[in-house]
């Protein structure tokens, strides 16, 4: 590993990781909670490039000592063999240098993070509304096949079917960091069910993805919250329309306002709404970050800009577009039915590329 950028950020790495170590048994530390928790995140952070460097470190070794019996060895055979490993070490070599610097990246902070996926119907009309719907189905079906939880926050149906608004809270390992990809606007070209004309329309549908705040993360004062409760409307029997079980959150300092009717239980809608009023106080904060980082950056795949068009759905051409990267593919009804892996995938692909050009490593 020639790149000595390289060599002193593991070096920096390394002696934070053994600082964390001592840190992380210190009674002071884990008296308090909040500091403990980051810490001990940080640390399971760090642990994979440490990993990668012991491996490479091994295999440097190995390298070394395959050189020295090609030098050394005069059996023909055993000089063949030799060859034979040191051209693997060397891929190997290459594989795991390519690791490293991936995990050397800058991480966003948040990745780890559950999150709340909100999706709304934008222009469009009845046929806005329905291709909300559609969202709403391909992402349900994607996060099953992650087996990610997913609760369903509040919605409002519109008149045609779909939504005009869907929020949802997907729970499971790194989701945050995969979905955070899909944030912005999608289009959709296709004949409405309500077009009897049989034309093309063009309508929307904007996806914001938050991360989930924890307790740890912001603190909220129960005389900054005015809570209201109200009967729920939409399916779940009679009980639904004549409990006062849903629950209005208003923090009063900025203004924010959730709700939550989805469960017959006021405290757990309670519960649900605080922690999407949490989310999103965060969240103010949050995209500082992201505006911060995106000045620094000549594009940004994932920059949590929701207004900016990122993916078009063309149906009579079977057609797929994210327009971050370019990427066209003609698999439609299997995107539309929750088959996003690999688009994510493309996508964190070009960041991480863009990154490490960024980054000179």
């Amino acid at each position: 590993m020639a790149n000595s950028l390289i060599i002193d950020k593991i070096e920096e790495v390394k002696q934070r990781f053994k600082d964390i170590e001592s840190l992380i048994s210190s009674p002071d530390i884990i008296a308090n909670q909040k500091r403990y928790v980051k810490l001990n995140k940080e640390y399971k952070d760090l642990s994979p490039l440490i990993i990668a460097f012991d491996k490479y470190t091994d295999v440097v070794s190995n390298i070394t000592t395959s050189k020295e019996m090609l030098v050394e060895e005069k059996d023909d055979e055993m000089r063949e063999m030799a060859k034979e490993e040191l051209d693997d070490l060397e891929k190997e070599e290459k594989s795991i240098e390519d690791e490293i610097k991936l995990l050397l990246l800058p991480k966003d902070p948040e990745d780890d993070k559950n999150a709340i996926l909100e999706i709304r119907a934008g222009t469009g009309g009845d046929e806005a509304g329905i291709f909300a719907g559609d969202l709403y189905r391909m992402y349900v079906k994607y996060c099953e096949s992650m087996k990610w939880k997913i609760e369903l926050s509040r919605f409002t149906e519109s008149s045609s079917g779909g939504y005009k608004e869907i929020v949802l809270n997907v729970s499971g390992n790194g989701v945050y960091g995969i979905l955070k990809y899909e944030s912005g606007v999608h289009r959709v070209q296709r004949v409405p069910k309500t077009e009897t004309q049989g034309r093309v329309h063009t309508s929307a549908a904007s996806v914001a993805v938050l991360p989930e705040a924890e307790e740890v993360d912001i603190e909220i004062k129960a005389d900054e919250v005015r809570k209201d409760t109200f009967c729920a409307s939409g399916p779940g029997g009679q009980s639904v329309n004549t409990t006062y079980s849903a629950i209005r959150l208003t923090h009063i300092p900025t203004g924010l306002v959730v709700q939550c009717q989805d469960e017959k239980s006021q405290l757990k809608n309670y519960k649900s709404a605080m922690k999407e009023l949490r989310s999103r106080l965060y969240n103010l904060e949050y995209q500082k970050y992201l505006d911060e980082i995106s000045q620094k950056r000549k594009t940004m795949v994932s920059s949590g800009d929701r207004s900016a068009k990122i993916r078009t759905y063309n149906y009579p051409q079977g057609r797929v577009t994210d327009h971050r990267i370019n990427l066209t593919m003609y698999n439609l009804g299997n995107i539309i039915d929750g088959d996003i892996g690999e688009i994510i995938e493309k996508l964190q692909i070009a960041e991480n590329m863009e990154k490490l050009k960024l980054s000179g490593l």
